[in-house]
Protein backbone atom coordinates (compact mmCIF):
# COMPACT_ATOMS: atom_id res chain seq x y z
CA UNK A 1 0.00 0.00 0.00
CA UNK A 2 1.46 3.51 -1.35
CA UNK A 3 1.44 6.72 1.32
CA UNK A 4 0.56 9.96 0.48
CA UNK A 5 3.82 12.25 0.84
CA UNK A 6 4.02 14.54 2.97
CA UNK A 7 2.20 18.19 1.92
CA UNK A 8 2.33 21.11 4.12
CA UNK A 9 4.17 24.21 5.87
CA UNK A 10 7.17 24.70 6.89
CA UNK A 11 6.87 28.82 7.89
CA UNK A 12 9.81 30.99 7.85
CA UNK A 13 11.05 32.73 10.98
CA UNK A 14 11.26 29.67 12.87
CA UNK A 15 13.86 27.49 13.93
CA UNK A 16 14.06 23.84 13.23
CA UNK A 17 15.38 20.74 15.06
CA UNK A 18 15.75 18.44 11.87
CA UNK A 19 16.70 15.41 14.46
CA UNK A 20 13.47 16.05 15.97
CA UNK A 21 11.14 17.44 14.05
CA UNK A 22 10.46 20.30 16.39
CA UNK A 23 10.24 24.13 15.76
CA UNK A 24 11.72 26.84 18.58
CA UNK A 25 9.79 30.64 18.63
CA UNK A 26 11.53 33.00 20.71
CA UNK A 27 14.69 33.43 21.81
CA UNK A 28 17.76 33.40 25.19
CA UNK A 29 14.58 34.85 27.59
CA UNK A 30 11.24 32.93 26.52
CA UNK A 31 10.53 30.03 23.80
CA UNK A 32 7.54 28.60 22.35
CA UNK A 33 7.97 24.83 21.52
CA UNK A 34 5.85 22.43 19.03
CA UNK A 35 6.38 19.66 16.51
CA UNK A 36 6.48 20.34 12.72
CA UNK A 37 4.06 19.48 10.51
CA UNK A 38 6.24 16.86 9.03
CA UNK A 39 6.52 15.47 12.56
CA UNK A 40 3.15 15.12 13.10
CA UNK A 41 2.90 13.82 9.31
CA UNK A 42 5.32 10.71 10.41
CA UNK A 43 3.51 10.08 13.91
CA UNK A 44 0.00 10.11 12.28
CA UNK A 45 -2.80 11.16 13.82
CA UNK A 46 -2.13 12.34 17.88
CA UNK A 47 -5.22 11.47 19.94
CA UNK A 48 -3.48 12.34 22.95
CA UNK A 49 -0.87 14.61 24.28
CA UNK A 50 1.05 15.61 27.91
CA UNK A 51 3.64 17.56 28.61
CA UNK A 52 5.91 17.43 31.80
CA UNK A 53 4.57 19.56 34.89
CA UNK A 54 5.44 23.65 34.96
CA UNK A 55 8.86 24.09 36.54
CA UNK A 56 10.24 20.47 35.36
CA UNK A 57 13.66 21.30 33.57
CA UNK A 58 14.26 19.75 30.76
CA UNK A 59 17.62 18.70 29.16
CA UNK A 60 18.68 18.90 25.22
CA UNK A 61 16.75 15.62 23.36
CA UNK A 62 15.36 14.61 26.53
CA UNK A 63 11.76 14.37 27.06
CA UNK A 64 9.35 17.50 27.19
CA UNK A 65 6.57 15.66 27.25
CA UNK A 66 4.65 12.48 25.08
CA UNK A 67 2.28 11.78 22.53
CA UNK A 68 -0.30 9.21 21.70
CA UNK A 69 -0.93 8.15 18.13
CA UNK A 70 -3.15 5.33 17.11
CA UNK A 71 -0.69 2.58 17.58
CA UNK A 72 1.77 4.11 19.84
CA UNK A 73 3.16 6.58 22.43
CA UNK A 74 5.97 8.83 21.76
CA UNK A 75 8.47 10.85 23.69
CA UNK A 76 8.42 14.25 22.41
CA UNK A 77 12.16 15.23 22.50
CA UNK A 78 13.46 18.45 23.37
CA UNK A 79 14.87 21.12 20.49
CA UNK A 80 16.86 22.57 23.21
CA UNK A 81 17.54 22.65 27.21
CA UNK A 82 14.73 24.64 29.07
CA UNK A 83 12.40 25.12 32.06
CA UNK A 84 9.22 24.62 31.24
CA UNK A 85 6.76 27.32 32.30
CA UNK A 86 3.97 26.21 30.69
CA UNK A 87 2.10 23.57 28.46
CA UNK A 88 -0.49 24.10 26.26
CA UNK A 89 -3.70 22.99 28.01
CA UNK A 90 -5.66 23.40 24.69
CA UNK A 91 -3.69 21.26 23.34
CA UNK A 92 -3.90 18.64 25.99
CA UNK A 93 -7.55 19.13 25.79
CA UNK A 94 -8.01 18.69 22.46
CA UNK A 95 -5.17 16.77 20.77
CA UNK A 96 -5.91 17.61 17.39
CA UNK A 97 -4.77 20.73 17.34
CA UNK A 98 -1.29 19.23 17.05
CA UNK A 99 -2.32 18.00 13.46
CA UNK A 100 -4.37 21.01 12.33
CA UNK A 101 -2.61 24.05 13.45
CA UNK A 102 1.09 22.86 14.62
CA UNK A 103 2.50 26.26 13.94
CA UNK A 104 0.34 28.31 16.06
CA UNK A 105 -2.58 27.12 18.22
CA UNK A 106 -0.62 23.73 19.01
CA UNK A 107 2.28 24.83 19.99
CA UNK A 108 3.09 22.08 22.62
CA UNK A 109 5.33 24.14 25.58
CA UNK A 110 6.89 27.73 26.76
CA UNK A 111 9.89 27.23 28.11
CA UNK A 112 13.06 29.84 29.48
CA UNK A 113 16.15 28.57 28.00
CA UNK A 114 18.79 27.28 30.07
CA UNK A 115 21.79 26.84 27.51
CA UNK A 116 20.41 29.00 24.51
CA UNK A 117 23.94 30.52 23.34
CA UNK A 118 25.46 26.76 23.59
CA UNK A 119 22.66 25.06 21.81
CA UNK A 120 20.27 27.57 20.12
CA UNK A 121 23.29 27.18 16.72
CA UNK A 122 22.38 23.61 16.22
CA UNK A 123 18.78 24.68 15.30
CA UNK A 124 18.62 25.70 11.23
CA UNK A 125 15.97 27.90 9.16
CA UNK A 126 13.25 26.88 6.97
CA UNK A 127 15.09 27.01 4.15
CA UNK A 128 17.39 23.93 5.45
CA UNK A 129 14.62 22.44 7.14
CA UNK A 130 13.13 22.02 3.80
CA UNK A 131 15.74 20.48 2.14
CA UNK A 132 16.03 18.06 5.47
CA UNK A 133 12.86 16.96 4.63
CA UNK A 134 13.40 16.16 0.57
CA UNK A 135 16.27 13.80 1.48
CA UNK A 136 13.74 12.12 3.83
CA UNK A 137 10.74 12.42 1.50
CA UNK A 138 11.62 13.60 -2.24
CA UNK A 139 7.67 13.77 -2.82
CA UNK A 140 7.35 15.84 -0.52
CA UNK A 141 5.57 19.39 -1.24
CA UNK A 142 5.14 22.86 1.00
CA UNK A 143 2.53 25.02 0.98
Amino acid sequence: MSRTPFRGAVPDGLRYDPEHDMWVRGGEDEVLIGATAFGTFLAGEIIAFTAKPNGAEVELGRGLGTVECAKTVLAVHAPLSFVLLEGNEAVEERPAMLNRDPYHAGWMVRGRPTAWAAESGRLVDAASYRLHIKRIEPEAEFL
